[in-house]
């Protein structure tokens, strides 16, 4: 009695072949894990820091002065000791926000009284505010302990628990959403073509295996893939950085499965890639014309808020702006993926016009 041949093993053997050959390469490896751990690692470490500003101490400064040591005490101020000559390039350049000159009056009752000159330059507008606000600050404090008085109005305040947003929370969901996207596109496009020319896919056919079959095996084969990346990611960014998985191993879950379904709509635009492209070298051109604009325009690094009034109404058809926004929404927000209902139609609606696209071009020879 013939036995009768399994299309299940058939395909569980393309998907172990496929993922081996994924672990095996380094383009892919990089473009789907290690470069958005390098980002994520960037921005972890200097993402999560205070404003920090420069400012020279000029010659003849009283250091001495209880108004110096205040400033010296600033967290947020870092004093530079430098020839005048430097200090001045140093501030044209802006290097250093200002250049602070303290110097004590001859005053008239027992407490102190002080002239301070700051130099800056236009090339420190972006910080001076911050640093003339800790000098204010400085100052007040310093008025506080020298000339007691009663104030003129008191100050309650009522704190409440709050979520602390951190950089890591915004770019962590957009590298991910990235990572996704070049990992769907490149990885599928490239295979498929390969696979074309050197006439594997037309030795399938002379075996009992069902096309349907080798398309899900080599599906397959990258959902596991990026659901290991997608772990690695969330998981460095959770335990190193501190991202935010407001309910914990039930949003972890929820995020993995937004990462499968976004994986499966970027998939299609992959396998329409392979098929329209003519030579191997085509392939890049065609792939990133789909995947540099959203790794730009659809909220990776910045919001899709910041950019240009005109610009906005095409980030917000990109479908890895819905992708980062359900990510977002579901990490730090806290919402389920049944609250999240125009992201996933709207990545829907993409599935199903990309999809009926690539059937109607998809080459299998």
């Amino acid at each position: 009695m013939a036995v009768q041949y399994s299309q299940w093993k058939a395909m569980m053997a393309i998907t172990k072949g496929s993922l081996r050959a994924m672990f095996r390469s380094p383009s892919t490896v990089v473009f789907s894990i290690v470069f958005p751990l390098i980002f994520i690692l960037v921005f972890g470490f200097i993402g999560n820091g205070a404003v920090t500003v420069k400012v020279g101490v000029a010659p003849g400064t009283d250091t001495a002065s209880e108004l110096f040591r205040g400033l010296s005490a600033a967290k947020s101020v870092k004093l530079v000791y430098e020839s005048p000559a430097e200090m001045e390039d140093d501030m044209i350049k802006g290097r250093i926000t200002a250049i602070v000159h303290v110097t004590r009056k001859a005053a008239q009752t027992a407490a102190p009284a002080y002239d301070i000159a700051v130099r800056t330059s236009t090339a420190g507008a972006d910080k001076i505010q911050v640093f003339q606000s800790i000098l204010k600050d400085v100052i007040n404090r310093t008025d506080d302990e020298f000339y007691k008085r009663p104030s003129v109005a008191e100050i309650r305040t009522a704190v409440v628990p709050g979520r602390v947003y951190r950089t890591i929370d915004f770019v962590l969901p957009g590298m991910l959403g990235f990572s996704l996207l070049s990992g769907g596109v490149f990885t599928t496009a490239f295979l498929f073509f390969s696979l074309r020319q050197t006439l594997v896919l037309k030795r399938f056919f002379a075996t009992p295996v069902k096309r349907t079959y080798i398309i899900l095996g080599e599906t397959v084969s990258r959902l596991l893939f990026q659901l290991f990346g997608a772990i690695v990611i969330i998981g460095l960014g959770y335990f190193a950085f501190g991202f935010t998985l407001v309910h914990g191993v039930a949003t972890f879950a929820e995020m993995l499965v937004l990462s499968l379904f976004g994986l499966g709509i970027f998939m299609g635009f992959g396998f329409l890639v392979s098929s329209v492209a003519r030579t191997e070298s085509t392939i890049p051109l065609f792939a990133n014309i789909i995947t540099m604009p959203q790794f730009l325009l659809a909220g990776t690094f910045f919001s899709v808020d910041a950019l240009p009034a005109w610009l906005q109404p095409i980030c917000r058809i990109m479908p890895l702006t819905y992708l980062n926004d359900a990510f977002r929404k579901v990490a730090f927000e806290g919402l389920h993926l049944w609250n999240i209902g125009l992201e996933l139609g709207v990545m829907v609606l993409w599935g199903i016009v990309i999809y009926a696209i690539t059937i109607k071009v998809f080459k299998w020879e």
